[in-house]
């Protein structure tokens, strides 16, 4: 089973930008889908973007659309998450996930799980 560690969480102000990164060990990183999910203090797990094994597609929430993107490096084993136009609401411990097959939005799906980091965002 692939193991994750994120990396690239921090303080910024409100406007400002984060590129989180996901390093993927041990598994296959080209067959699985790779997602992004946030959680905040007292809310639940919420869905935020996620790629197919191939790159070729991805899908977002829409509460960033239009401000992140997700990319993925399969040579590297990484995944990315560019953060632009930070606000204040986005503040959470974001985490990456693996996801044999297809590409998904329910975390529920997901087998593998990074142990998060956390993103600040101040106003």
């Amino acid at each position: 089973q692939v193991q994750l560690v994120e990396s690239g969480g921090g303080l910024v102000q409100a406007g400002g930008s984060l590129r989180l990164s996901c390093l993927a060990s041990r598994g296959t990183f080209s067959n699985y889908a790779m997602g992004w999910f946030r959680q905040a203090p007292g809310k639940e797990r919420e869905f935020v973007a996620v790629i197919s094994w191939s790159g070729g597609t991805t899908y977002y929430a829409d509460s960033v659309k239009g401000r992140f993107t997700i990319s993925r490096n399969n040579a590297k084993n990484m995944v990315y998450l560019q953060m632009n136009s930070l606000k204040p609401e986005d503040t959470a411990v974001y985490s990456c996930a693996a996801k044999w097959g297809s590409i998904t939005s329910n975390w529920n799906e997901y087998a593998s799980w990074g142990q998060g980091t956390q993103v600040t965002v101040s106003s």
